[in-house]
């Protein structure tokens, strides 16, 4: 089944988001090797692609997991819970629809 990953970050959090970044897309990576990620990117704190300095205020993630418990083990292990970027991370069941 399908579960997003719907993680808030703590306030001023770029220097650890960008430190821990290249271990929190190795996973990633791997999920799409496996054929289980459907989509996976973060949301800039400002209205735009390229958000500069203000960062960024969470991250979405949706993939294939076996179970809830699974897919909150996983998120529970991502590199930007270890390095204190993210406040809140919410996993639920998903049910994709379109396209």
């Amino acid at each position: 089944m399908l579960y997003a990953i719907i993680a808030t970050d703590v306030a001023n959090s770029l220097d650890n988001r960008l430190a821990a970044r290249p271990a929190h897309l190795a996973r990633l990576e791997q999920l799409k090797n496996e054929g289980r990620l459907v989509l996976a990117g973060p949301h800039p704190a400002v209205d735009s692609n390229d958000p500069g300095a203000a960062g960024f205020s969470g991250s979405l993630i949706v993939a294939e997991f076996d179970s809830l418990d699974a897919a909150q083990r996983w998120a529970d292990a991502d590199p930007y819970r270890a390095a204190g970027v993210y406040a809140e991370v919410v996993v639920k069941p998903f049910k994709k629809v379109l396209p």
